[in-house]
């Protein structure tokens, strides 16, 4: 493709058409700009549009995204692939693209700070030495969009700092750095708390200097994460005491009166409990010494600070550094007063633990983001989660106390349940939660908690304050204390006796038909997690014969689920659904015609128009199951589901629907094995 003005206009046309909702103008253009990624000049017709101020910002935020994307699929050249990019290109992109990131509008200079981030990661320092002597000089501008465009691309090519293993090559880089980024770095910082200082009372300049702030507070903490520098060691006071400053930074300016997003001060806040929690677990010997001043600091703050969400991300990881110093055993005497220990507990961990309204507005209106904050481990922590790692992290040196200070608050909790269950039930949500925490020794993923305290009876809780719960043939009724009441089994799976486990299966069941979309998702995995344990309560794994009273319930009420307004698509009603098959195998057999029924229609639903992987993937699991139990009774069966299926299949290959060719020709593969 030449550089000219024909082959610009063109390739803005396509742009353009990107953006279109309908899909017969969309992906032709799409599919246009993907055959034409391997021409030359390719990319620096994009750049070139970017950059014009004379085309609409849409074509060029679509150009600057287009260019991202282009970049994260080819710059990176793998053995058995061709290379889509030629070497003069890759030249002239390094020359251009940071004096264009700090040029064009925010919306376009973030996608080419994420694309200078793609680029180092595979070019840089070896192939591209000049890039940190090229941002470094830009620290002395007075623009803070130039600024704020260095920082927020050091960050990005500095991120992966954080997660990249331990090697030669990566030590090597680092260094490379530290020894050109780590001062102008810190002058920087002493810069903009002077700048702070001067501009204290204009809340314009304020809240730009405190995202710069915010930028280089996440550069620290990537260029520490690995190790701690000499540099950084040397210097760590100036630092120190600068984030000692702005933690405890009370600007009435720059506070705001949205309750739901976090402000400016928030975010450098808990991005400095971030920091200074890495420090006290990676680091302690040589932050000891400012650790007293930080503990404090972080005290006053969780005490101060009020329930609404924007503070949420600051609460949970100003917890998380004290969690990080509570199991640290040379920081004992910090915590070992028990004056000191019913302070926390009161005054942090319960209220906390607390059910807020914020809560029940995400469990009601976003389920989907209730359980990935509540029992998938998403990157986002909560409160919740913190408080309970605080408490953990307790229990590893105070375990007694601990317990018999939260034993009180925990029954006063029950206490003021019982008065008035209907609108009292926060302080049994919050019960229960104190108690999976004080209970929690050791747990994963795949096995729930593996190992509980001993000053907790698990098994006395579940009968007298879960149980009941389970067993309410009200399956609407408080739903919130029934998905607790689930994720109490979902627990402690692997330490309740097998009997009681088994006793919950028909609970589960028929929690499955509850409306809320929280709780007949926590009742199907927790059926699904049942049906996996190799070791059930020390004895065997449920069998078909054991779930065998519940068959018909289970299937009817699992196929129903997937009928429910926002379940439509339910990853976990779906594995359910496939565990139950797998472990009924044969004794699936009378079911059979309604159950392929119900997964076709699904699968003709989901085919117009996929948008969940794994809902997809459980559901093609789910009919290999048919399938394999059916046709290991009766080969001939394979006719009915290839009459069932093919046309099916047919569709989405036709079609060419995204990201399901692989699963249908899979598919394909095992029905002829």
């Amino acid at each position: 493709m030449e550089m000219n003005q024909q082959n610009l206009e063109a390739l803005a046309g396509y742009l353009q058409q990107t953006l279109s909702p309908e899909p017969g103008v969309r992906k032709p253009a799409e599919r246009f700009l993907e055959s034409v990624e391997g021409h030359a000049n390719y990319p620096l017709l994009l750049l070139h549009l970017l950059e014009s101020d004379s085309i609409q910002l849409s074509i060029r935020f679509a150009a600057a995204i287009t260019f991202k994307n282009f970049v994260r699929r080819n710059w990176r050249v793998l053995d058995e692939h061709d290379d889509n990019i030629n070497e003069t290109d890759r030249s002239t992109v390094r020359r251009l693209i940071v004096g264009l990131m700090l040029t064009t509008p925010e919306k376009v200079q973030l996608q080419l700070s994420e694309a200078i981030g793609f680029i180092g990661r595979e070019d840089f320092p070896a192939k591209w030495p000049e890039l940190l002597s090229e941002l470094v000089e830009k620290f002395s501008s007075v623009d803070f969009h130039v600024i704020n465009g260095v920082l927020k691309t050091a960050h990005s090519l500095f991120r992966r700092y954080r997660h990249e293993m331990k090697s030669d090559a990566l030590w090597k880089e680092i260094k490379f750095v530290l020894e050109r980024f780590a001062a102008p770095l810190t002058d920087l910082l002493l810069r903009m708390m002077a700048l702070v200082h001067q501009h204290s009372t204009d809340p314009a300049a304020l809240k730009v200097l405190f995202s710069s702030l915010t930028l280089i507070s996440k550069i620290f903490y990537s260029l520490n994460y690995q190790d701690l520098p000499e540099y950084f060691e040397d210097n760590m006071q100036t630092w120190m005491d600068s984030f000692y400053t702005l933690l405890t930074a009370n600007n009435k300016l720059l506070q705001t009166d949205d309750e739901d997003d976090a402000g400016p001060l928030e975010l450098i806040k808990s991005q400095i409990c971030d920091n200074i929690a890495m420090y006290a677990q990676k680091y302690d010997e040589e932050f000891q010494p400012h650790l007293p001043q930080f503990v404090t600091a972080v005290w006053e703050l969780l005490v101060t600070t009020g329930p609404q969400a924007k503070y949420d991300l600051l609460v949970s990881n100003a917890i998380q550094f004290l969690a990080s110093v509570a199991e640290r055993a040379h920081y004992k005497q910090l915590f070992e007063n028990e004056e000191t220990l019913q302070g926390i507990c009161e005054k942090v961990i319960v209220p906390n633990m607390h059910f807020r309204d914020s809560d029940e507005e995400v469990f009601e209106d976003d389920p989907e983001e209730y359980i990935r904050r509540d029992i998938e481990g998403s990157d986002i922590d909560t409160r919740r989660r913190a408080a309970c790692d605080l408490v953990r992290a307790l229990c590893r040196h105070f375990e007694a106390p601990v317990t018999a200070i939260f034993s009180t608050y925990v029954t006063s909790l029950l206490t003021e349940y019982s008065k008035n269950p209907s609108t009292n039930w926060q302080s049994k949500d919050a019960a229960i939660y104190l108690v999976t925490s004080l209970a929690t020794r050791t747990k994963t993923q795949r096995h729930g908690t593996t190992e509980a305290s001993e000053l907790v009876d698990i098994g006395e809780f579940y009968a007298n304050h879960i149980k009941p719960h389970l067993e309410s043939p009200q399956v609407n009724e408080l739903p919130i204390l029934k998905a607790d009441s689930v994720k109490y089994v979902l627990t402690f799976r692997g330490l309740l006796p097998r009997d009681v486990l088994a006793a919950a299966v028909p609970c589960l069941t028929n929690l499955v038909a509850a409306r809320a979309v929280v709780v007949h998702s926590y009742a199907a995995s927790c059926l699904e997690r049942l049906f996996t344990l190799k070791k059930l309560g020390g004895g065997p794994p449920f069998s078909a014969a054991e779930i065998q009273p519940v068959t018909e319930a289970l299937l009817t009420n699992l196929f129903s689920a997937l009928t429910l307004r926002g379940s439509e698509e339910n990853e976990y009603i779906m594995k359910a659904i496939m565990r139950t098959l797998v472990v009924l195998g044969e004794s699936a057999l009378p079911y059979m015609p309604i159950i392929l029924q119900q997964l076709t229609a699904k699968l003709t639903m989901v085919a117009k128009n996929p948008s969940k992987p794994h809902f997809n993937h459980y559901l093609f699991e789910s009919l290999c199951c048919t399938i394999r139990a059916t046709c290991r009774k009766d080969a001939a069966a394979v006719v009915s589901f290839e009459e069932a299926l093919f046309p099916i299949f047919q569709g989405i290959l036709t079609e060419d629907v995204v990201g399901w060719w692989r699963l249908v020709s899979c598919f394909c593969l095992f029905c002829y094995l």
